[in-house]
C-alpha cells in the first residue's frame, strides 16, 4: 500500500489547511528533542522523531517525515547521535539514537576542540555526534601509534584519530 510519502511531489504539496510546515521542534546539542520549550521525555516519541529525520529534497533543510506528513525542525548541532559502539566481526558498529545500526567509517571521524568525536552516517548523508559513553565504546580499537598519537586499529588497518 502506497503512502503519501511515496508520491514524487510529497515535499512540494501544501500543508494541511490551517497548518504550516514550520514547527517549534528543536534537536538540541545534547540530542534531546524539544517542542515548544519542553523536552520530549516519552522515549517512544523521541525515538520516532529520530527515525523521521531527513532533508528536504529542494532546500536541504532538516525535516521530520513519517511518510504521511512532514515538518521542518531545527538542529542545533548534529542531526544524529551515536548511543553505543559494539563489535560485529571484530569491527566497530554504531548504534544510533534512532535505533539503527551501521559500521563505523573511520575515515569520517573528526573531533571538536573539546575532544568530542563525530562521524558521518546514513551513507555519509548526515553527521552524528558520539555521546560520551559511545566514545568510550571505541576503547577496544584504540592504539597508540609509533609517535604516541592515538589511533584506531580495525581489522589490521590503523586509522589516525583527528587532533583536537
Amino acid at each position: 500500500m502506497a503512502r503519501p510519502g511515496d508520491h514524487p511531489d510529497f515535499f512540494r504539496l501544501p500543508p494541511p489547511p490551517g497548518r504550516s510546515r514550520e514547527s517549534t521542534i528543536v534537536l538540541d546539542a545534547r540530542g534531546r528533542f524539544i517542542h515548544d520549550g519542553t523536552v520530549v521525555e516519552h522515549p517512544g516519541m523521541a525515538r520516532a522523531f529520530a527515525s523521521w529525520i531527513a532533508r528536504h529534497p529542494d532546500d536541504g533543510r532538516f525535516v521530520l517525515s513519517n511518510g504521511y506528513d512532514w515538518t521542518y525542525f531545527e538542529v542545533e548541532d548534529a542531526p544524529f547521535f551515536v548511543e553505543a559502539v559494539k563489535s560485529v566481526d571484530g569491527r566497530p558498529w554504531l548504534v544510533l539514537f534512532d535505533g539503527s545500526e551501521e559500521p563505523l567509517d573511520p575515515g569520517t571521524l573528526r573531533s571538536d576542540p573539546a575532544g568530542a568525536l563525530s562521524t558521518r552516517v546514513k551513507h555519509a548523508a548526515f553527521d552524528a555526534r558520539f555521546r560520551p559513553s559511545a566514545q568510550l565504546g571505541l576503547a577496544p580499537w584504540l592504539e597508540a601509534g609509533a609517535d604516541g598519537a592515538p589511533g584506531l586499529l580495525i581489522s589490521g588497518v590503523r586509522y589516525a584519530l583527528p587532533a583536537c
